[in-house]
């Protein structure tokens, strides 16, 4: 697929010093036009090792969280005149080799949203070191989001996801949390506003290095999601029916 437009690939760094780089240098060569950096106040060397590869530093001067982290990397790619807008964690647990089958379907032209998915076609993310309450946890979130939202995704909660800048324009990213859930405000969103989301088949790579939220972090997480799930639901509702009444 011959490219199309401005890439930037967006990374929200926290304490990934030991990690930016050899995720950086993984990034396939031409890929991206730009590579943002937004660290989220880390005590460590993230933000130099960053500089010293060139890439653009944006600095929170307080820790905002991961959802606040994402707003300023979107908010910086499009400023940048983005047309597709990549997220990548820089500690390397996704393979930045996939970006080019991530941004495909949004260069051709049939996708607003793409994320990585590790359990398409069948496959089992604990063969690659994913931890087993991780496994548990996304299966069955991923399936009550599945039953409600009608949808047949093999997964709802990755990290690696992509974006076209008209997609982001339309989104109310602004108004999502600053922690977690943030991802799955966003994905939720896009499946009720009627967005053409695909999930592309990716690797699944545990490392030491891979950050990872604790088991209460991540029970409270699947619980917000359902919470935002019912949420999101009957605001879409109630705008579709005040479509319906002005129309009439």
């Amino acid at each position: 697929m011959e490219k199309q437009g401005r890439i930037v690939v967006t990374m929200p760094a926290y304490h990934a010093e030991q990690t930016l780089e050899k995720t950086y240098r993984d990034i396939p060569d031409g890929l991206a036009d730009d590579v943002v950096v937004v660290d989220d106040a880390s005590n460590d060397g993230t933000a130099a090792v960053a500089r010293r590869l060139g890439l653009k530093v944006f600095v929170h001067p307080a820790n905002r969280g991961y959802g606040g982290n994402q707003k300023t990397c979107y908010d910086e790619a499009l400023r940048l005149g983005a047309s597709i807008v990549v997220l990548l964690h820089p500690d390397y647990q996704y393979d930045p080799k996939t970006l080019s089958a991530l941004v495909e379907p949004l260069l051709a032209g049939r996708a607003d949203f793409t994320f990585g998915s590790r359990f398409a076609r069948g496959a089992d993310p604990r063969t690659g070191g994913m931890p087993l309450y991780r496994y548990v946890g996304n299966r069955l979130t991923t399936a009550v989001e599945n039953l409600l939202l009608g949808t047949h995704f093999a997964e709802l909660h990755s990290g690696l996801k992509a974006y076209t800048s008209d997609f982001l324009r339309r989104s109310d990213y602004h108004a999502y949390s600053d922690d977690f859930v943030f991802d799955s405000q966003m994905i939720i969103d896009a499946v009720l506003s009627g967005a053409r989301v695909e999930e592309v088949p990716i690797p699944t790579r545990y490392t030491e290095e891979s950050s990872s939220i604790s088991v209460v972090r991540s029970l409270r997480y699947i619980a917000l999601t359902v919470v935002e799930l019912a949420r999101l639901k009957r605001r879409h509702a109630r705008a579709r029916r005040m479509a319906t009444a002005r129309r009439g």
